[in-house]
């Protein structure tokens, strides 16, 4: 014998009730079988609402109630032989009539009490277990209607009746010795000694099918629903999540009371006294295997089994001097809330007994605080005890598997994923058993929370990482292209999907939290997009909150670099070339290293000095195994050391700089590169990130551009004025030539002091071959003393800069 149940969802509709009866013909050839149904789905909620417009003597519940009719004569139009409809219209009339004449006398009298709702709520099961028995019996199948109030006795508790569970077994088992056909069971309801409609809690229809399966001793209990099975998380919170194949009764009870609501505990009870397994299967992916929660359940390769919350909830910290050590508080404080009829859901004791914390749903914190206050008012009064601190606003999230007793670490790891996210915890709670660790966090960071921790226990070889992308000029454009073309070997070979979130320029901004196709970024933020803002960008993508958040900005905007320290602060990682923030004053560089690392988020900027060359990471490696840098000697504008590269005999130092500009190596005005200043920051970050504590006026700078050629005036006219000082350059050339030297644009770091200045270097230093735009950086340290080491490649370009930036995304992937 099997029982099976269907749900509201699974019988919603005409259509689906058919896919319902195909599924259920195979199992009627083959073994002896029972089945429950719950109400068409929305009906008991329709129910519910009807009787409140009757009670608001609203008669607009006649209209809603012919709309029930409706639907429900509709099905058996669909469903049932034309020439058994008339028979079968008639009952449905019928039934629908006594329903009416209830809700009549509700809007006469104005009341409705619990046993008239409970009634009420009975229409649904009886209406839909009778039409479908009656579609099964035109597919030639001998089937019964059974209404189970005259085979389940509860006590007169209505509302949440309670079962009787000695006469219900009985009398469940005489009804199916004398009935052989294939019984269709109302689920829901039942009935009291005195005859009474009762129904047993909301989500009841699971129950009772548990409660034939015990009475009847099935070999298994099928709950036919509208997922796969229980899942490792909520997938309307966790897309990744997916079906646990296996659980025991234990893991699905605990999972089930932090919110999974596939199935309720007491669901299971009546199924776990007769070890009878459960199967959660899918009536729309009827061929999917589901899932089993059974006494013997494997799964052993899952640590946890899944992870689930609670919302709404409310922490309570009871503390004072005067409780610790005092036999009896404990029982004072829990005895105060069960009188009140408060459940409490998680407690946490320090072993100190200075403090008690406990959480509670938030509709009865108000009441709550008021009993404790009552209770202990003597104890407040004269100083032994604080006022009872409440916290709203919060969430409790478990993780669940009875592997983690076996398993050291589990929760480091679950603390360590928190913590990364930067998901505060408010209060922990774990029992002996080891069976389920339950941590209480701020209400926004739920989601978040779920993702990160179903990353670490269910995908640890796999992270998604949310980008966000500011500016999407020739790096940014380069960088997104990168990004598509290595989705796939991310995917499959370094088990990391980057998922592009928002993105932005100047005027228009884009966000999807599922993602933004990357081969249609841009075009759809410019098609689609909304009117760009920086504070509205930085707003949704703090409220979107989203796990292994990074900021990417590829401008070069102070505006947007005045915005680091929030989204450090927000616990989402940067990510940028810009080097406003890094060379801007002192503090505001040390504030920025000191918010991510008390964060525990990254600011990286590898592409600040030398595009996409290795400078600081390098330097830092070197630095943190303990070595000293001594001298750094380097190249850092790929602009400059072209010009200085073709600046040959020959040739006329106002042409090659035009030269430069044409092919767009410099800025829109030259004068921005000849200044020295671009040199000069990168110089300076270099600096601080051996532990120099500059500012930008302690850089020595020399100014290639000369004094009349500064202050306000075109491009066009700046050559003009330029072409004057040629004579003045060829004899810096032809120094350096007349002892066998070039020109190049340095910066220096040595002694505390940074200095950038146009210099000649000989034939045996590393800056003489030096050419086109590259840049090179020369590191002495104390290991690299006699033979410097040395970094050199292109230092300049959006395709090495973007590689650069996405090199450093990736980094933060694999922390």
């Amino acid at each position: 014998m099997k029982i099976l149940k269907f749900g509201g969802s699974s019988v919603a509709s005409p259509q689906r009730i058919k896919s319902v009866i195909d599924i259920l013909m195979p199992y009627i050839q083959q073994e002896k079988i029972a089945v429950v149904f719950s109400a068409f789905g929305g009906v008991t909620d329709s129910l519910i609402e009807l009787s409140t417009l009757a009670l608001a003597g609203n008669t607009s519940y006649k209209t809603q109630l012919e709309q029930i009719e409706k639907r429900h004569l509709e099905v058996v139009r669909e469903l049932v032989d034309i020439q058994k409809q008339s028979s079968v219209i008639a009952q449905v009339k019928f039934t629908i009539n006594e329903l009416e004449d209830i809700l009549h006398g509700i809007f006469l009298v104005k009341e409705r009490t619990l046993r008239s709702l409970d009634y009420i709520m009975s229409f649904g099961e009886r209406l839909s277990a009778y039409i479908i028995a009656e579609a099964i019996q035109c597919r030639n199948v001998k089937a019964e209607f059974l209404d189970t109030r005259s085979v389940v006795r509860t006590d007169s508790n209505f509302g949440y009746a309670k079962i009787d569970f000695k006469a219900t077994n009985q009398l469940i088992q005489d009804h199916f010795k004398n009935h052989v056909e294939l019984q269709v069971i109302t689920g829901f309801i039942g009935s009291s000694a005195s005859g009474e409609t009762t129904t047993i809690g909301r989500s009841g229809s699971d129950y009772t099918a548990a409660i034939f399966a015990a009475a009847l001793d099935a070999t298994s209990l099928e709950i036919w629903t509208d997922v796969d099975g229980m899942m490792t998380a909520d997938p309307r919170k966790v897309k990744k999540a997916f079906t646990v194949k296996e659980m025991t009764y234990e893991e699905a009870m605990e999972l089930s009371h932090f919110g999974a609501k596939v199935i309720f505990p007491a669901t299971m009870q009546p199924a776990m006294g007769k070890k009878i397994p459960i199967w959660i299967k899918n009536t729309f992916n009827p061929t999917f295997p589901g899932s089993v929660i059974s006494a013997n359940a494997n799964g052993k390769a899952l640590i946890i089994k899944g992870v689930s919350s609670m919302g709404n909830i409310s922490l309570f910290n009871v503390q004072g001097s005067g409780l610790q050590g005092v036999v009896g508080v404990s029982m004072r404080l829990f005895g105060t809330l069960a009188k009140e009829k408060i459940n409490v859901i998680l407690i946490s004791q320090a072993s100190s007994e200075h403090s008690i914390c406990f959480a509670i749903e938030s509709s009865f914190a108000a009441q709550a605080k008021a009993a404790i206050e009552k209770e202990f008012h003597y104890e407040i009064l004269n100083g032994e005890m604080d006022q009872p601190l409440m916290e709203r606003d919060l969430t409790i999230v478990a993780i669940v598997g009875e592997g983690m007793k076996h398993n050291p670490g589990t929760s480091g790891r679950m603390f360590s994923a928190l913590g990364k996210a930067g998901v505060n915890v408010h209060a922990i709670a774990q029992g002996s058993s080891e069976l389920n660790i339950s941590v209480v966090i701020r209400q926004a960071d739920t989601s978040k929370a779920l993702n990160v921790l179903h990353e670490a226990f269910f995908l640890s070889d796999r992270k998604v990482l949310n980008i966000f992308l500011v500016g999407t000029g020739l790096i940014g454009k380069e960088l997104v292209k990168m990004i598509d073309r290595q989705f796939a070997k991310l995917a499959t070979q370094n088990h990391l999907e980057i998922n592009l979130v928002g993105i932005a320029n100047s005027k228009k901004m884009l966000f999807d939290p599922e993602g933004i196709k990357l081969a249609e970024a841009i075009d759809m933020m410019l098609a689609e997009g909304e009117l760009m803002s920086l504070s509205s960008f930085f707003e949704k993508m703090e409220s979107l909150n989203l796990s292994n958040s990074i900021f990417v900005d590829c401008t070069s905007s102070e505006e947007v670099a005045g915005f680091y320290d929030r989204i450090l602060s927000a616990n989402i990682s940067i990510v940028t070339p810009n080097k406003k923030a890094n060379s801007g004053s002192l503090d505001r560089y040390k504030k920025l290293k000191s918010t991510a690392a008390r964060r525990g988020v990254k600011f990286l900027y590898e592409t600040n000095v030398g595009a996409g060359l290795p400078v600081i990471n390098t330097l830092n490696d070197l630095l943190i195994s303990g070595d000293k840098a001594l001298r750094i000697e380097a190249v850092l504008s790929g602009t400059l050391n072209f010009i200085f590269s073709s600046f040959v005999e020959g040739k006329v130092f106002s042409d090659v700089v035009k030269a430069a500009k044409e092919k767009g190596y410099t800025e829109p005005d030259p004068r921005d590169d000849l200044n020295g200043m671009d040199v000069a920051r990168k110089a300076l970050i270099l600096a601080r990130e051996i532990g120099l504590d500059l500012e930008l006026k302690d850089v020595e700078i020399e100014n290639l551009v000369p004094e009349k050629c500064r202050g306000e005036m075109t491009v066009e006219k700046f050559f003009n004025e330029l072409s004057a000082f040629n004579p003045g350059f060829d004899t810096l050339r032809e120094q350096a030539q007349s002892k066998n030297e070039k020109l190049r644009y340095m910066a220096i770091l040595e002694g505390g002091k940074a200095k950038v200045s146009l210099a000649s270097v000989g034939a045996s230093h590393p800056f003489y071959s030096l050419s086109g735009s590259d840049n090179i950086i020369l590191l002495t340290t104390e290991r690299y003393k006699e033979r410097p080491m040395v970094i050199r490649g292109p230092g300049a370009g959006a395709e090495v800069t973007a590689a650069g930036v996405f090199a450093d995304v990736i980094r933060i992937g694999n922390y």
